[in-house]
């Protein structure tokens, strides 16, 4: 009677007559193969009793036996890993770094056979603590094109573990992860761009774990309020693909979120002062051609704003060798600026040319008028001359 006591616990140190009528049921009770260990009929008069559950005896008994090193159904079929999101914020999308920086909920839904118990008195599911996920068997998902992540720890680790009476087991944690987001800015600052998540199994092929989407098209949710200084989330996709690689088939989902830039920064920072620039370079077609400190002055003041302007907005870009949309629209902005300055030094070279051939033809209208001089002052000398001289008979 004191082993009785002791191997189920204080709660069993009851009057004597008790003990023995509890004693009298858990022999009267047929003991099965089929049963669990924890089963007993002890327990079973227990909680015909009392109404309670032991949930520690529970949670041992599923390891008796159980190796985690071993995954479900083991040379039979493969395991279903249902993959649901729910993303919570997008802090960054970076064209320079090629990335993007999201925080979400990433669930994991499998069934384990090991795992099942009995529903008693209405108990369908276990919710525990992520320090038992040591002890079980868990898929080897990772993001295949994750540059950085890290799992949050404050104020505990941010992780759960949920495991019905069937076997199914639920895990959901919540991640920040940056992962590579290769972008096209042919038609930046007016481009859309499409990055992907990329989830997969580590090294289970086909052949032992499948990835889908859990819940179909609504395995992915977006926070309302997910929002971007740059950028405005457009939708998402979800698709199921299966990726080959040199150890086998393997089975990956991709989740696609598009987005769009905002155009109201380049509007302010960089299409209107651009376009005013070109504004100021055409005053100088109404200054006077003399005023040449001033339309030199205004001419090199806009050609180096220009290039300062341009500089500055391909220094937040990545170094790429194609031309971009901006390109385009400040390159013609700087060959307008730089043809108002060529127009000037046009107009000083033809208006020097001009004056210089206006000059030459006053000299040779002044040479020829000069020697017209000459030639009547000859005239008059000779013609006085012939009037004084002598007449003879």
């Amino acid at each position: 009677m004191v082993n009785f006591v002791v191997h189920l616990g204080p709660q069993w140190a009851v009057a004597p007559v008790t003990a023995a009528l509890l004693l009298l049921l858990a022999c009267a009770t047929p003991v099965t193969t089929e049963e669990p260990t924890y089963r007993t009929a002890v327990e079973e008069a227990f909680k015909a009793m009392t109404g309670t559950v032991n949930i520690s005896a529970i949670l041992d008994s599923l390891q008796t036996g159980y190796d985690k090193r071993v995954r479900p159904n083991y040379g039979g079929s493969h395991v279903d890993v249902g993959i649901t999101m729910h993303i919570l914020s997008i802090s960054s999308l970076s064209e320079v770094q090629m990335d993007f920086t999201l925080d979400f909920y990433f669930r994991q839904h499998w069934r384990d056979p090991r795992l099942s118990f009995p529903g008693l008195l209405g108990l369908t599911q276990l919710t525990v603590g992520s320090e038992y996920l040591s002890k079980i068997w868990v898929p080897d998902t990772f993001f295949a094109n994750e540059k950085k992540s890290y799992f949050h720890t404050a104020t505990t680790a941010n992780e759960m573990l949920r495991i019905t009476n069937k076997g199914e087991v639920l895990r959901s944690m919540r991640l920040t992860i940056t992962a590579s987001c290769p972008m096209d800015l042919q038609y930046f600052p007016m481009d859309r761009q499409l990055c992907v998540i990329e989830i997969e199994s580590f090294g289970y092929s086909m052949d032992h774990i499948r990835l889908s989407w859990y819940n179909g098209d609504n395995s992915v949710a977006i926070e309302p309020a997910v929002s971007l200084p740059q950028f405005q989330v457009l939708g998402y996709n979800i698709k199921t693909i299966i990726a080959s690689t040199s150890t086998g088939n393997y089975s990956r989902l991709l989740c696609e979120i598009a987005f769009v830039r905002s155009m109201g920064y380049y509007i302010i920072q960089i299409y209107i002062p651009s376009t005013l620039i070109v504004v100021i370079s055409w005053v100088s077609f109404w200054l006077n051609r003399s005023a040449t400190p001033a339309r030199v002055s205004l001419g090199v003041t806009t050609v180096l704003t220009m290039t300062t302007l341009m500089s500055s907005t391909n220094a937040a870009l990545p170094k790429i060798s194609y031309v971009k949309s901006i390109d385009v629209y400040l390159g013609t902005c700087f060959v307008m600026v730089f043809a108002s300055l060529l127009e000037y030094a046009a107009v000083g070279y033809l208006g020097k040319r001009i004056q210089m051939r206006k000059n030459r033809i006053l000299t040779l209208q002044k040479m020829m008028e000069q020697r017209k001089q000459q030639h009547l002052e000859l005239s008059q000398e000779n013609q006085d001359t012939a009037d004084h001289a002598p007449k003879q008979t």
